[in-house]
């Protein structure tokens, strides 16, 4: 109310709204469920799902010719929006690199 009766100049209101928590209301309703989401919970996600990814290799290589493959791992789902999502899910389920070209790299 202070904006609206004069005691309130915009340019302040707008560094307040700028340095709101990251947890606040507003963004939230801006944001959704990636307001929760700081860098660090996304660079953890991405470690975990290289991390995910370099097993996955190592037990490709490594493996018996004869054995079936694992399973690619998936990426831990991260907040965003539904395009993003419709995205992720009409993307091909294999996600690594192609096998016969990971043997060709580690073979020598």
């Amino acid at each position: 109310m202070d904006w609206h009766r004069g005691r309130l100049t915009s340019r302040r209101l707008a560094v307040l709204i700028r340095h709101l928590p990251r947890d606040s209301a507003l963004h939230r309703e801006l944001h959704g469920e990636a307001a929760e989401w700081a860098v660090t919970d996304h660079l953890l996600a991405h470690a975990v799902d290289q991390l995910a990814e370099a097993n996955w290799m190592f037990a490709m290589v490594n493996r018996d010719e004869e054995a079936e493959p694992p399973a690619p791992p998936q990426p831990l789902p991260r907040p965003g929006s539904a395009a993003t999502d419709a995205a992720a899910s009409d993307a091909p389920s294999h996600q690594g690199p192609d096998p016969a070209r990971l043997a060709a790299f580690f073979a020598g």
